[in-house]
């Protein structure tokens, strides 16, 4: 193996004898020439020595990125290829800015075939900040790669969002973006391409599949871009009947999820809550922490996920016996539910803490970690995949629930949580026979 400070070695020899072999030869040329061409000589050493500077510090970026990879990468074998030949591979290319070198690490990582393991350019890192602590601009879509045919595909629109209120919908393929054709493009491209000033305007073009699951229809949305707050938590009490359920719709973990959520489950209990619908239709994840700390607010005793890393190591999270409720509940799913929800939903159904109802969902079980890198650019790198408390791996195949039910035509807002929601109404049923 190769150390770092090794690495380094070896690229001062190289640039020791780049710069002897310039200088000796620029300093023959003048002898041998002009006096006059002295002047020119010292110009021209300079600007050598500062091209072989910044070639270095690019190289020294990209194995910096190489190094993160190498340390945390989930997959030791690293898509069975041989890591340290790729890194060698490119950080002898030719780097004449840092955007050369964005380019190079882009296609580095690539080779990984992980969509979710990318390079995020200090722009783009920063909106993700932004993002995981309740604020945003833009359309309002969580997207992904679909790992079975490359399309990019909606996990789910943010709720009340510019892309929700124009109909993008769960389970979309977005074709193209503007009418470029998104076959071939990362995320972060396509997050670009829909990323826009406040008020300018984005079409996208949609495949979705019909109703009787028969075909699929093409379809264009116009978007105008905005500005969008995340509200992680909204919570209501239904009277239905005898009893008052407490309604909550789970969102998004972002930065605010667990504080909102424990507020809302005490406000609901202290107003004679007796059973609960936890709503996680359309949440595409966020924070593992925050699914685990939510988790724990609802779980008495018990796994609530399994971490593997790349060596095969497991690393149990328990519940803490600081559950908030221990009221009957019911949580409702889709194909929007992924990530995070997942390890919620996966966490309340295997310690048979709530049944299920609804759809399959989304089936992400990798868990990335954000490095912040030295010009403000981020890494993000999957470093470990989680499986549910009875060792089940969901990544591809998402969660089944116990009761399946269907929507046959979409919910408005307004609907959710309410008798004009088929899921919501077979959740009450569920309740009523506990």
């Amino acid at each position: 193996m190769i150390k770092q400070h090794q690495i380094w070695s070896w690229l001062g020899i190289t640039l020791e004898f780049t710069l002897k072999f310039a200088l000796r030869f620029v300093f023959a040329v003048a002898f041998m020439g002009l006096v006059a061409i002295a002047p020119q000589f010292s110009h021209n050493s300079s600007n050598a020595e500062a091209a072989v500077t910044d070639y270095l510090q690019e190289q020294k970026y990209l194995t910096n990125v190489w190094q993160i990879a190498n340390r945390a990468y989930v997959d030791p074998n690293f898509n069975n290829q041989n890591w340290y030949k790729v890194r060698r591979q490119f950080v002898n290319r030719k780097f004449n800015s840092r955007e050369d070198t964005y380019a190079a690490i882009k296609e580095m990582l690539a080779t990984l075939d992980d969509p979710f393991t990318r390079l995020l350019e200090p722009d783009k890192f920063r909106s993700m900040q932004t993002s995981t602590s309740g604020e945003l601009t833009g359309v309002g879509l969580q997207i992904a790669i679909d790992d079975f045919d490359d399309h990019v595909t909606v996990i789910a629109p943010i709720e009340g969002s510019p892309a929700e209120i124009a109909g993008v919908k769960s389970r979309d393929r977005i074709i193209a973006i503007d009418n470029i054709l998104t076959k071939g493009m990362s995320l972060d491209e396509c997050a670009t391409r829909m990323r826009g000033a406040i008020g300018s305007e984005v079409k996208l073009t949609l495949e979705r599949a019909l109703a009787d699951g028969k075909g699929s229809e093409t379809l264009d949305v116009t978007i105008k871009r905005d500005r969008i707050a995340v509200n992680p938590v909204v919570a209501k009490l239904n009277q239905e009947g005898d009893h008052k359920v407490g309604y909550v719709r789970l969102n998004q973990f972002n930065g605010n999820a667990t504080n909102d959520m424990e507020k809302s489950l005490k406000k609901l209990k202290a107003e004679g809550a007796d059973r609960y619908v936890l709503d996680l239709r359309g949440n595409p994840g966020g924070l593992f922490d925050a699914g685990l700390q939510i988790a724990r607010m609802l779980i008495s005793e018990g796994t609530v996920v399994y971490t593997v890393d790349r060596h095969g190591i497991q690393e149990s999270f328990e519940s803490k016996g600081t559950a908030i409720i221990d009221d009957p509940l019911v949580v409702l799913t889709d194909g929007g539910t992924a990530s995070a929800s997942e390890i919620l939903a996966g966490a309340l159904q295997e310690n048979h803490r709530a049944q299920l109802v609804g759809t399959k969902t989304f089936g992400k079980a990798l868990i990335q970690s954000l490095y912040e890198l030295e010009d403000g650019a981020g890494l993000a790198v999957t470093i470990a995949k989680y499986e549910t408390p009875q060792h089940h791996n969901i990544n591809r195949r998402g969660i089944i629930p116990d009761v399946e039910v269907a929507l046959t035509q979409p919910l408005t807002r307004p609907q959710l949580g309410t008798k004009d929601d088929p899921q919501y109404v077979a959740a009450l049923s569920v309740l009523a026979s506990l």
